[in-house]
């Protein structure tokens, strides 16, 4: 069994992508014949848009023909469609997807001072790991959600719903290091989360079951390739029946160059992340559990690379030696998956914030029950879509400049003031 990705091209003959309906009928019409029989996608992403086609990756689970051990499930594609609004709480997610290389948010937990800016606005900010995990830093404010991408989309889709806890009792997998020193100190932060936190936390440690692979695919993106997944799934269908979360510290395949690479070139997508986001979504769409990983340093010449000051982005990781606490900090509370009629739920959301030109099943879902969505331009990244030529209703779509603005708008949305009537000039009043 493994993960990997596909490119998919969509010509726009055959499909329109203004919501859901039309992209799943068409997956099951077409693309699912076309791809291996036995396989699951875990993420939908259009990386860029042209005048004929949608160019489109699929990150997929694919088992031998004879393996049955993936438990039966609804597709990415399947969706409920929201029949009524809960306006009585302002709840917001925010979403910058990992491996595209975001200008905000695209590096080491950078996201986190957006992420507390915006939480200051709103009741309830449902984020992912990307936004706030920094090492040994998690800065998420109180009223924040620590929810792993793929179930944020599934929360979009209508087909789940998230349960606050007061706290998980979490399970983290660790690769064996052929260096103790890298086991010793992981188990040094679990027990540093365990005073600090008051987390309730076990170590497992694998003997290397999986191979993770980085690689980028044809729109830049960081994918990867991981092996022998059904080796991972065999420990987590033993033990997690015994807990909430899980939390990984696994090894990712890179060149030993891309290390140095990494901290001194200013493009340089993060290599590890596209595959940190291959292993969530299988897991978690598999096993409906939260979940969230860290590289494992492969090696103390990594670790003792001199770097220098690097860009303030990524300095979070050249000041850690595990990466793990912030996943620590947020599995301790990340929300239980219920049912799309408890807890939180779709009718609960009130807006979705993402960066320019991103286009996936989150984008379509709120294009498809009517969710304002508040796309901002500073945060470059490597999509090439213009969401302002996708049919949105009147009112559904804002391009901000950047997230303070971002944050007016929400502002406004909140309080049922239409935000071009706080700008100048003004419109005529419209004549039918």
């Amino acid at each position: 069994m493994k993960a990997y990705s596909e490119k998919i091209l969509i010509p726009k003959r055959e499909i329109r992508l203004g919501g859901l309906s039309d992209l799943r009928r068409y997956y099951y019409s077409h693309l699912q014949t076309i791809l291996p029989h036995s396989h699951r996608p875990i993420r939908f992403v259009v990386t860029e848009t042209d005048e004929d086609n949608y160019h489109c990756e699929l990150d997929l689970i694919l088992t031998e023909e004879q393996d049955s051990s993936l438990p039966n499930g609804e597709s990415i594609f399947d969706f409920r469609k929201k029949t009524y609004e809960d306006s009585e709480k302002f709840n917001v997610i925010l979403l910058i997807p990992t491996g595209i290389g975001a200008e905000i948010g695209g590096h080491c937990g950078d996201g986190n001072s957006v992420a507390r800016l915006i939480a200051g606005a709103c009741d309830t900010l449902i984020t992912h790991p990307n936004v706030v995990n920094a090492s040994d830093i998690n800065e998420m404010t109180e009223n924040t959600l620590y929810v792993e991408g793929s179930i944020i989309t599934r929360l979009l889709m209508g087909r789940i719903g998230l349960q606050r806890v007061r706290s998980n009792r979490l399970l983290i997998l660790m690769d064996k290091h052929q260096e103790s020193f890298f086991n010793d100190e992981i188990i040094n932060a679990v027990s540093s989360a365990r005073v600090t936190l008051g987390l309730d936390c076990d170590v497992f440690e694998m003997v290397n079951i999986i191979e993770s692979v980085s690689r980028y695919s044809v729109s830049g993106r960081a994918v990867g390739e991981i092996k022998a997944l059904e080796e991972l799934f065999d420990v987590i269908k033993k033990y997690k029946d015994d807990y909430d979360a899980i939390g990984l510290s696994t090894f990712i395949q890179v060149p030993d160059h891309f290390h140095e690479k990494y901290f001194s070139s200013e493009d340089m997508v993060n290599p590890w992340g596209g595959i940190e986001a291959m292993l969530t979504h299988s897991i978690a769409e598999v096993f409906n559990i939260p979940c969230a990983h860290s590289p494992m340093m492969t090696s103390s010449d990594i670790y003792d690379l001199e770097l220098g000051i690097v860009d303030p982005r990524k300095a979070p990781e050249t000041s850690s030696t595990t990466y793990l606490h912030c996943i620590l900090k947020g599995l301790h509370r990340s929300p239980r998956i219920v049912s799309p009629t408890k807890g939180l739920g779709l009718k609960d959301i009130s807006c979705v914030i993402i960066p320019d030109g991103c286009l996936g099943l989150p984008t379509l879902a709120c294009i498809e029950n009517d969710i304002p969505i508040i796309v901002v331009k500073e945060n470059k990244n490597l999509m090439k879509n213009n969401l302002q030529e996708i049919p949105f209703k009147k009112g559904k779509l804002f391009v901000v400049d950047n997230y303070l603005e971002a944050v007016g708008v929400m502002i406004s949305l909140r309080n049922g003031v239409e935000p071009s009537a706080v700008r100048r000039p003004i419109e005529h009043t419209r004549i039918l």
